[in-house]
C-alpha cells in the first residue's frame, strides 16, 4: 500500500546527486519505521506517467519513542524519470506516495566486526547500517572501504567524516578513487577483484569478520564477492544489494522448481535452453486473496497478475530492488535475471516474478510468504 509523504527537504549533496527526507505523519510513523539498509518504493506521475522507482534509506534507524527519520540518497542516471525529476523539479511541499519499508539487506546491531564495500551510491544503506550499528552498540566495530570516481562525486562525505570522528576507535575508513590520486590513502584504481583480494587482508582480519555488506554496482558487488570467496569466507556471511547492472542483457540466471535448489542467480548459468510451454496457468495469492489466470504471450508472472491486481508488489521490474519477492508453491519457473535475491533465498523457494516465466503448465506463487 502506497501512502502520501510531503517533502521536508531536498539538499543537493553532489553535483549529481540530492538527499531528500521525507516528513512521517503522526499516525504512520510504525509504518515507516525501518530497520537499517532497508529502502523505500516510491511513486510519482511525471507528465502524466507513473514513475515507481526503489531508494535506499541512509539515515540511521529511529527507535521509539522517537519518530521515524526517511532520508534517501538519489544520484542521476542517465535517461532516468525520476532522478531528473528529482534533481531538477523536486521542491519541500510536494507529495510523493511511498510503500513501507522493505528490503533484507539489513543488520540488526549486535556486537561484533563488520565490513563493507562499496562504490557511488552503494554508501546509501550502508550509511544506515553502519550509523545504527555503531549508535546502539558499543561493542561493534564497522570497516568501510569505499570507491568512487573523485571526492566531488562523493556521496555522503561530512556523514561519514561524522562518523569517523564519533567512533574514531571502532570506524575504520578506506577510500580509494578511480580517476583521482589522494594525498594520502590508496592510489587511484577501481575496486576490482584482484585488488580486493589483496587490499581487505592487510585491513582486517578477513576470517573474523561476521558479516560483510558489499552494495554498488553489479562490477563491484560481483568483483567483492569473488575476492570473498578467494579468501574463503563463508557464503553465509556475505549480503549484497545491487543498485546498477551494467549489462542488460545478462545469461538467464537458472531455472526453480516448487522445493528444489536453485543456483545463484548471480551467476550466469542454468535453463538458457529451457521453452515456456505454450499455455499455462498462474494461481497467485496476494494480500489474503488468490486468483488464476493464463500466462499470454510470454509475459512474466509479475506483468499475469498485474493485468488483473493493479496491487501486486513491484519498483524497477529488472530483477535489481527485490520488490516482487514471492514464494514459489508449486510448478518450474525460468528467472533471467536476479541480482536481488542472495542464494539462501533462492534455495529456499523464493523467486522475483517480475523475471520468472512459467516452464510447467501450471504454477503458483505466494506474495504473501
Amino acid at each position: 500500500m502506497f501512502h502520501p509523504l510531503r517533502v521536508g527537504a531536498v539538499e543537493r549533496i553532489t553535483d549529481d546527486a540530492v538527499a531528500v527526507t521525507f516528513e512521517v505523519p503522526a499516525a504512520l510513523r510504525e509504518t515507516f519505521r525501518h530497520v537499517p539498509g532497508q529502502h523505500l518504493n516510491v511513486r510519482y506521475a511525471v507528465d502524466g506517467k507513473e514513475i515507481r522507482r526503489s531508494y535506499s534509506l541512509c539515515s540511521a534507524a529511529a527507535e521509539p519513542p522517537d519518530p521515524p527519520v526517511l532520508r534517501v540518497g538519489i544520484r542521476l542516471v542517465d535517461g532516468g524519470a525520476f532522478s531528473t525529476y528529482a534533481l531538477k523539479e523536486l521542491a519541500v511541499g510536494d507529495r510523493v506516495e511511498a510503500m513501507a519499508p522493505t528490503g533484507r539487506f539489513t543488520l540488526e546491531p549486535r556486537p561484533g566486526l563488520f565490513a563493507a564495500v562499496v562504490a557511488g551510491s552503494g554508501i546509501t544503506p550502508v550509511l544506515s547500517i553502519a550509523a545504527t550499528l555503531l549508535a546502539r552498540e558499543p561493542l561493534a566495530r564497522f570497516c568501510l572501504v569505499r570507491g568512487d570516481r573523485t571526492v566531488a562525486s562523493t556521496m555522503f562525505l561530512d556523514e561519514v567524516a561524522d562518523l569517523k570522528d564519533r567512533y574514531p576507535d571502532r570506524f575504520h575508513l578506506v577510500t580509494a578513487l578511480s580517476r583521482e590520486e589522494q594525498a594520502a590513502g590508496l592510489p587511484a584504481g577501481r575496486l576490482d577483484q584482484e585488488r580486493l583480494t589483496a587490499l581487505l587482508p592487510a585491513l582486517l582480519p578477513v576470517a573474523d569478520v561476521d558479516g560483510w555488506f558489499l552494495c554498488g554496482p553489479y562490477g563491484l558487488v560481483r568483483g567483492a564477492r569473488a575476492a570473498l570467496r578467494t579468501l574463503d569466507v563463508d557464503r553465509g556471511r556475505v549480503h549484497q544489494e545491487v543498485f546498477h547492472v551494467e549489462d542488460a542483457a545478462t545469461p538467464p540466471a537458472g531455472t526453480t522448481a516448487a522445493g528444489t535448489t536453485a543456483p545463484d542467480a548471480t551467476v550466469p548459468g542454468g535453463a538458457a535452453g529451457a521453452e515456456v510451454p505454450a499455455e499455462a496457468t498462474l494461481t497467485a495469492t496476494l494480500h489474503g486473496r488468490s486468483g488464476s489466470w493464463p500466462v499470454e504471450n510470454g509475459d512474466s508472472l509479475l506483468e499475469t497478475v498485474l493485468r488483473r491486481r493493479a496491487d501486486a508488489p513491484y519498483a524497477c521490474k529488472g530483477g535489481v530492488c527485490g520488490t516482487c519477492r514471492a514464494f514459489l508453491v508449486r510448478g518450474e519457473v525460468r528467472m533471467d535475471r536476479n541480482y536481488a535475491l542472495e542464494p539462501d533465498e533462492t534455495e529456499a523457494g523464493f523467486v522475483l516474478a517480475c523475471q520468472s516465466h512459467p516452464l510447467t503448465p501450471e504454477v503458483a506463487i505466494d506474495f504473501d510468504r
